[in-house]
């Protein structure tokens, strides 16, 4: 029903910036919050930074000051912009969204597949 397509990982040096894009499609009637998340080797998935779609923004104390999240509503479409990036941040980025359907009344909760960020010092 609902597709979240992640891109925009990869590898960079210590220090570096990348920008993450994650777009919605399917039958969608509105999108509330959206967020990314992170999940490292051996480590449980964590809330990177979240956004409604009003454009309130929160981030998890790691990041503050160096990501930036933002989104373009006509595009269904997430950003986060890593800047300052350091080998701590390596993980598989997953995007995250509450997402009401065409036809149903509620929300649904979707995941993105993933895609790899991997920063080397």
């Amino acid at each position: 029903q609902v597709q979240l397509v992640e891109s925009g990982g990869g590898l960079v040096q210590a220090g570096g910036s990348l920008r993450l894009s994650c777009t919605a499609s399917g039958i969608i009637f509105s999108i509330n919050a959206m967020g990314w998340y992170r999940q490292a080797p051996g480590k449980q998935r964590e809330l990177v930074a979240t956004i409604t779609s009003g454009g309130d923004t929160n981030y998890v104390d790691s990041v503050k000051g160096r990501f930036a999240i933002s989104r373009d509503n006509a595009k269904n479409t997430v950003y986060l912009r890593m800047s300052s990036l350091k080998p701590e941040d390596t993980a598989v980025y997953y995007c995250n969204a509450d997402v009401k359907t065409i036809g149903y009344s509620g929300l649904r909760n979707y995941w993105g597949q993933g895609t790899q960020v991997t920063v080397s010092s």
